[in-house]
């Protein structure tokens, strides 16, 4: 699932900003518990709030990808090629 698809499955805001060497990608997932993780693997996004698990390939242009979740906001931080 890429990106734009996941935005459109449910009513998340998500939003891209891009800059000269980065972009950053924020998913506002809403009240969350302490069981809600992330990771990335093989240019993946894997998330997984309750019993639900979210995926999402991240742009093939990504050379090096960091993620976190606070408050329900995801956030994903990507170096890419110019």
């Amino acid at each position: 699932m890429n990106i734009e698809q996941f935005a459109r499955g449910d009513d998340r805001v998500v939003r891209q900003y891009d800059y000269d060497d980065e972009s950053v990608l924020a998913v506002d997932f809403g009240p969350v518990g302490p069981e809600t993780s992330v990771d990335v693997v093989d240019g993946t996004v894997i998330v997984v709030v309750r019993d639900d698990q979210y995926e999402f390939d991240l742009p093939e242009r990504a050379t090096d990808a960091q993620a976190f979740i606070r408050n329900g906001v995801l956030t994903v931080e990507l170096e890419v090629d110019a």
